[in-house]
């Protein structure tokens, strides 16, 4: 069996060594005599592979005790509804910073609860920058702020936090949590869907402040409102029990490594020799500002469009996978999430750098 390197933006790859931890419990999880996929939710022995799971993202993160920790369906998409159903509190309006595809989906349903101000907008840029902080100007009447640290389509991120003085600061991090550390404690609302740096598609992750739990519309879908799920433990229904288990090995896998500082040391090592790659050649380019690159998701365009399809085909021949960039962007992009080892990048940038030379 050969595994290839494996650039795609989601699903992702997964850390080689959970993939044969799940494969060697597959079909007796600890002397169960039976599969994770066949357990009781509510049965001591899931409930104990839940509880540890959620243990050690807190750990890995750490999770402040005025946090709860939500595991729901949906993915991030449904996040886009769930946060003004829970946040709005009776207010009319939130802020929202527009600065990719993921924020501008976010925004659009959003509208439908309530008015939308957009703080910023850097749709005129095609998405390669973000705005400037000192240029923010949040209402302090907003029932929150919303934006997306990471925009993986472009491939632009934030390089800091907006500090949004008493308003609650809700974040998409589903291309940046577990990336590198973060101090939780800034923001009101973190979710991420799963399938980046979590785990398999099927799950996402919710961190949402106590205070800001039981505020829901109460005319909105039980199944909407946080208060559902951590009254429940994310078990007021059938959790999605296999995605859960996953996620657990990979926390426990990222405590392994030496937690987020050393996730974070390799990751900022992976993007930076990629991007010095892409900078060192006339032949290759990246559209978003420097200050505001991202380490997890990184576009480049050829010099001639037209050797696209064949520095797809040939990278895919050397094992270098899942390239193709978004077709809104067009190039490749590479996304080079946690399970992406060293040797992935330096492969990756061999084979760059060979194409150039034959095509140059």
């Amino acid at each position: 069996m050969s595994r290839v390197f494996n650039f795609s933006a989601g699903p992702a790859a997964l850390p080689t060594e959970v993939l044969e931890q799940a494969q060697a419990e597959m079909l007796d999880w600890n002397g169960s005599g039976m599969s994770v996929m066949e357990m009781s939710h509510r049965g001591k022995d899931y409930m104990s592979i839940a509880a540890k799971a959620e243990a050690d993202l807190r750990e890995l993160m750490n999770i402040p005790d005025n946090y709860k920790v939500l595991f729901v369906q949906g993915g991030a998409s449904s996040q886009f509804a769930m946060v003004p159903i829970n946040l709005l509190n009776g207010k009319k309006s939130a802020d929202y910073l527009l600065t990719g595809q993921w924020s501008k989906k976010a925004v659009a349903e959003a509208k439908r609860y309530c008015d939308v101000n957009l703080v910023a907008d850097t749709t005129d840029s095609k998405f390669t920058t973000v705005p400037d902080e000192a240029g923010l100007n949040f209402d302090p009447d907003a029932a929150y702020v919303h934006y997306t640290p990471n925009e993986t389509i472009v491939g632009v991120e934030f390089d800091y936090v907006p500090d949004t003085g008493d308003v609650p600061l809700v974040a998409d991090m589903s291309s940046t949590i577990l990336s590198r550390a973060i101090d939780v404690s800034k923001f009101g609302v973190i979710y991420a869907g799963a399938q980046k740096n979590i785990g398999p598609a099927g799950l996402t992750i919710v961190i949402v402040r106590e205070d800001l739990i039981g505020n829901a519309d109460p005319n909105m879908p039980v199944m909407f409102d946080y208060k559902t799920f951590s009254e429940n433990e994310s078990m007021y229904n059938t959790p999605p029990t296999y995605c859960w288990y996953l996620a657990g090995l990979v926390f426990a896998w990222g405590l392994k490594q030496g937690g987020m500082s050393a996730i974070e040391a390799v990751n900022k090592r992976k993007a930076e020799k990629l991007y010095q790659a892409i900078d060192d050649s006339a032949f290759y380019s990246n559209p978003v500002e420097l200050n505001c690159r991202s380490w997890m998701n990184v576009p480049f365009i050829l010099e001639n469009a037209d050797l696209d399809a064949a520095f797809i085909e040939q990278a895919a021949a050397k094992g270098l996978m899942t390239l193709k960039g978004h077709r809104s962007v067009g190039g490749m992009r590479a996304s080079i999430y946690n399970a992406m080892p060293e040797a992935g990048v330096d492969a990756l940038i061999a084979f760059m750098q060979d194409f150039d030379k034959a095509n140059t």
